[in-house]
């Protein structure tokens, strides 16, 4: 059994921490590296995810720690299925690192937490904007104190998307296809750089949907708890539950997310 309000607050400490370190190396950087077709990745991502790691491990020894730079691959790991049930903590010390290191305000630290085969808590910690959002499942999702809720809008020509697209060239082809068949259609469509806050602006409302392909466990597991406990549907491109291990996913209120689903899946498949 897990201890939902501990590893909640496990969570938002361990942010806490991330936040920290990222907005102590902000605008001054010195070591910047291209990843192979992944992006960026600076001394910012690699002090912030050890020093979360170093937390989580220390708290909660039972669970694994899942991140993206370093700490999962150093430690060795088991099959998926035992991370699944045995508890993982999915974590991004920095999404959006291409906007932080240009300077863009659009960047967060995220943790999740999966156990027994579930996201049970997420965190997402966006530090320029002041604003924590977090979840429990079967709890509700917050903006700092208050309710989110996903927005009521049901036809893309009213709604303003988001969307993001990948650093490999197959997967971009795919992704800009997709993009151009909706974004005639749609009052607007945006694409801020971090998947993590672009699931909790569709929990909060500013976003009516968000969709995206070859993403990460890290990239994904708290935003998306966040979404489906502000009311919201997240699933893949091809309608399965959500699933932090699948590469693509469709986030949107319960109105328009089988219209949005619809429309991208048929291009995806072509």
């Amino acid at each position: 059994m897990v201890d939902i309000d501990r590893a909640l607050q496990s969570a938002k400490d361990a942010a806490k921490i991330g936040r920290e370190i990222i907005l102590s190396h902000f605008g001054r950087l010195r070591d910047v590296q291209e990843k192979d077709q992944a992006g960026l990745v600076s001394e910012a991502d690699r002090e912030s995810e050890r020093a979360i790691t170093q937390y989580l491990r220390r708290e909660h020894a039972e669970f694994w720690v899942l991140g993206e730079e370093e700490s999962f691959a150093k430690h060795g790991f088991g099959p998926v299925e035992i991370l699944r049930q045995s508890g993982v903590w999915l974590v991004d010390p920095l999404d959006g690192t291409t906007n932080y290191v240009h300077g863009l305000p659009f960047f967060c630290v995220s943790i999740g937490l999966m156990y027994q085969n579930e996201i049970q808590v997420g965190v997402v910690d966006c530090p320029m904007q002041q604003k924590v959002y977090w979840a429990a499942k079967g709890r509700g999702a917050f903006v700092n104190e208050q309710p989110l809720h996903v927005s009521e809008r049901e036809k893309i020509h009213d709604s303003l998307l988001a969307t993001g697209f990948s650093y490999t060239k197959e997967a971009l082809k795919t992704q800009v296809e997709i993009f151009g068949d909706i974004v005639g259609d749609a009052r607007g469509v945006r694409r801020a750089g971090s998947a993590a806050m672009d699931l909790c602006w569709v929990a909060e409302g500013v976003f009516d949907g968000y969709w995206e392909g070859n993403l990460k466990p890290w990239d994904t597991a708290a935003g998306a708890l966040i979404v489906k406990e502000a009311g919201g549907i997240v699933t893949s491109y091809d309608g399965r539950p959500y699933d932090p291990f699948d590469s693509t996913l469709v986030a949107a209120n319960p109105k328009l997310h089988p219209i949005l689903k619809g429309r991208i899946n048929d291009r995806w498949r072509k």
